[in-house]
């Protein structure tokens, strides 16, 4: 009788071991996660897509370009390579991707954006637990929304990686009339594609040096396009041509509502931001990444933030053969950077 409930209770002990180990398990190593998690704040239903690796439960929030961008939009060679080492959140921010909402253009700021950036971190605690632990990275229109997220909060964050993005949006169009004339005269000098180069000489010059207005601003956008496409076609930068196919992932014509609704926040964009003198108050880890030859936000503006940020732990990295996405054109060196970076503070 004895060894009856001896062996009963000794199976009853093996159970609850097994169940105790399996919900270890479940909890603290989440394994390779694969995942699309939903985003609702203030009007506005926002997807994230979560890949890579969650042994560590540590997250890599991502911040599209744009206005208007996509959070899928990083995936690639980079970012396949960054998933191994931790989980990466492709995230859809408001009006952008397939987020969906209802709201007034004059609701759509960039502090509204910021505020929903902290309710992804709130919902990926509530989903993956209160021990998650998260970097924030920001490419391009990205890093200005993820700057102006950190000015609100940063405590949630263990660094900060910024890349192509300006501190002073209104000023990126007068540090491009510089920027363009000095890469035109460099490669006329070199006898690189001298007609194209004068071409961006003259519309430099047909420019208003005082003011900034849309049109000029666009112009010199998109310009800025093609003057990189064609270092790359002389050979000075490399292609940026390895992000994925990801055409599939998303509605489209969703994305296109979104991407014209979106526009309406670029007058407010341009006009009025200006972090620079609030840089000191990031204290976090910081990570800063430029192409060289960016011609869309100059890295002048990497300088700036790096000269101007408060934090005692910062780096800024210079792609020689980039333009403004290091993340397609040197995406072995980018994955390195950002890995190393993580491991460092994590």
């Amino acid at each position: 009788m004895q060894n009856r409930i001896f062996n009963i209770l000794r199976i009853v002990y093996i159970l609850l071991m097994l169940f105790s180990i399996s919900s270890c398990s479940s909890d603290d190593d989440l394994g390779n996660l694969s995942d699309t998690i939903f985003v609702r704040h203030k009007n506005a239903d926002m997807p994230a897509y979560i890949h890579g690796n969650g042994s560590e439960k540590i997250f890599l929030i991502t911040l599209h370009g744009g206005p208007g961008g996509l959070g899928l939009g990083f995936k690639g060679k980079a970012f396949d390579r960054i998933e191994k080492t931790c989980a990466v959140v492709y995230f859809d921010q408001r009006g952008s991707g397939m987020s969906q909402g209802s709201y007034s253009e004059e609701e759509l700021t960039i502090d509204l954006i910021a505020e929903d950036v902290l309710a992804l971190v709130k919902v990926l605690k509530a989903k993956y637990g209160s021990d998650a632990r998260f970097f924030l990275l920001g490419h391009s229109y990205g890093g200005t929304v993820g700057t102006a997220t950190l000015l609100k909060n940063q405590d949630d964050f263990l660094g900060w990686i910024e890349i192509g993005s300006s501190n002073n949006p209104y000023g990126v169009y007068f540090a491009n009339l510089t920027n363009h004339a000095l890469v035109a005269n460099e490669q006329i000098a070199l006898g690189n594609s001298i007609d194209y180069w004068k071409s961006v000489n003259h519309l430099v010059l047909g420019m208003d040096t005082t003011t900034r207005n849309d049109d000029d601003s666009r112009k010199l956008n998109i310009e800025a396009f093609k003057a990189e496409n064609r270092l790359a076609s002389d050979g000075i930068i490399n292609r940026a041509n390895n992000l994925s196919d990801i055409t599939f992932e998303y509605n489209l014509l969703t994305a296109y509502w979104n991407t014209n609704t979106i526009q309406s926040i670029e007058r407010r964009f341009f006009g009025d931001i200006n972090y620079t003198n609030r840089l000191s108050e990031i204290t976090i880890p910081t990570l800063l990444l430029w192409g060289k030859y960016d011609m869309v936000v100059p890295v002048t503006f990497g300088t700036s933030i790096f000269e101007n940020i408060g934090s005692n732990s910062k780096n800024l990295v210079i792609f020689e053969r980039s333009g403004h996405s290091p993340i397609a054109s040197e995406p072995d060196q980018f994955a390195e950077e950002v890995i190393q970076f993580m491991n460092q503070n994590k």
